[in-house]
């Protein structure tokens, strides 16, 4: 299933506009200064970096560590009582027609702990009074919030996405990778963003700046473009994420070719955001980069040197694949265990296997789905065209056993 994981990307933007007026002191992370490096490990869930932290003596707290966000976001409003925060200012979001959209608490700042030596100086947060994207729901485990900026902001992050482990240093200190490329990149209103070269369907060539995004789903973004410009074969309409307002909707279809450093990836899926979602972004931008290309690799970040670095793994060759059934889920539950549908696509594999939106998924090939992650289920539905899979929905309180035959759509 395809789908931005950091939902609310455009939203937050004035969120942060809002809440950095605020903030004067530098807002980090810094490692214990007995300790050269500090290792970690992450959940990679539903292509988010997930790793546990405590706020104020409390937690762990499960956060997305994401690069495209400008500063750290708590997403789940029960957190306010939970780590005893006192002061805070509420701001208030306007939409479109000066309409309030939502609210959020600006906090003072926080005692946050990652592992046993990264903590937090002068680190606030805005707080959502409400839970308005359902990220845990989407990731099928509770997500407390998103870490952006202040996490990369003084430290060099290595993410192994082989192993699921974060080294962490200071500034400089992780070496270059061998066999490996230094890509220049320019740290503007707290985001990491480069320029690289985008192959059309026609074989024209662009230059593209684009975010490099370690919190989008997607392997690549491409904004403000005309979607017909390259000409290409396939086009897909799709939702392609959830925002304040509702669906963020827009287009799938492939490029030929993106070019990073002397690194070349073909027939790349991307998305297209419709054109008439109008964005005033605080840096211009082309685009953003995202898990589906990032994952591909040993990435470094060092935002004070205006580098990442980037090493191959086993995954560099996998082909790009997208969801090949045409439905979407979430897990509900208190546990999240129940997996939903909420959406099939007309004409999909899952609309003539007869699978309907509020369908409760029970089984895939017989296995409950209690015993199954929401990515393993991604990672089914989009392995092999014409490849048959037995679903087991639940409706109406009664159970069916339907064969939804995967067909690639893109």
């Amino acid at each position: 299933m395809y789908r931005i994981a950091c939902i609310a990307r455009y939203l937050f933007l004035s969120i942060c506009i809002l809440f950095l007026s605020v903030a004067v002191n530098a807002q980090q992370f810094s490692i214990n200064e007995k300790v050269k490096q500090v290792k970690l490990r992450f959940q990679l869930v539903r292509e988010m970096v997930v790793i546990p932290l405590f706020i104020n003596q409390r937690g762990p707290f499960n956060f997305v560590l994401d690069t495209g966000v400008g500063l750290m976001i708590i997403t789940d409003p029960t957190l306010v009582d939970s780590i005893n925060i006192n002061n805070r200012r509420t701001l208030k979001m306007y939409g479109t027609g000066n309409d309030v959209v939502f609210e959020a608490y600006a906090t003072s700042s926080l005692d946050v702990l990652v592992g046993q030596s990264l903590k937090s100086q002068d680190v606030s947060a805005a707080i959502l009074k409400d839970d308005h994207f359902g990220l845990s729901n989407y990731a099928g485990m509770h997500i407390h919030g998103l870490l952006g900026y202040e996490f990369f902001a003084n430290l060099a992050v290595k993410v192994n996405f082989m192993d699921s482990t974060l080294t962490i240093a200071r500034p400089g200190k992780i070496k270059p990778l061998k066999r490996g490329i230094i890509l220049p990149i320019s740290v503007e209103g707290r985001k990491p963003y480069f320029t690289t070269k985008a192959l059309l369907a026609d074989g024209s060539s662009t230059d593209k700046k684009l975010l490099i995004d370690l919190g989008a789903g997607h392997p690549l973004s491409i904004e403000n473009s005309q979607l017909h410009q390259g000409n290409p074969q396939k086009v897909m309409a799709a939702n392609l994420g959830v925002g304040l307002t509702g669906p963020v909707n827009g287009y799938l279809s492939r490029i030929d070719e993106l070019d990073i450093g002397k690194y070349k990836f073909a027939n790349v899926i991307t998305s297209f955001p419709d054109s008439n979602v109008h964005v005033n972004f605080v840096v211009r931008r082309d685009g953003s980069l995202g898990m589906g290309i990032l994952k591909r690799f040993l990435v470094v970040f060092d935002y004070n040197n205006q580098t990442m670095y980037l090493k191959p793994n086993a995954r560099f060759k996998e082909p790009f694949e997208h969801d090949m059934s045409g439905m979407e889920y979430y897990a509900s539950g208190k546990d999240y265990d129940k997996i939903i549908v909420s959406r099939v696509e007309p004409c999909s594999a899952a609309d003539e296997a007869g699978i309907r939106a509020n369908d409760e998924i029970t089984r895939v090939n017989f296995k409950p789905v209690n015993r199954m992650t929401v990515a393993e289920i991604d990672n089914l539905l989009k392995s092999r065209e014409n490849r048959n899979i037995l679903i087991e929905i639940y409706r109406n309180r009664v159970y069916e056993t339907v064969v939804l035959t995967l067909k690639r759509r893109i």
